[in-house]
């Protein structure tokens, strides 16, 4: 059975990981994240416990 040589391994393994860079990086620029023009207030409550 023939094995194929490391140096064919590393071109194959360097040529996924660039592609899967190039998709992700396409995916991270093209998706529109909308900014939120309203301010939202924290509101905290206070709660008095009574033992």
């Amino acid at each position: 059975m023939p094995q194929m040589a490391p140096m064919n391994w590393l071109m194959l393994f360097f040529f996924f990981t660039i592609t899967f860079m190039v998709l992700n990086s396409m995916n991270f620029f093209q998706t529109n994240y909308s900014s939120k023009s309203s301010i939202t207030k924290k509101s905290s409550k206070k709660i008095n416990w009574k033992w």
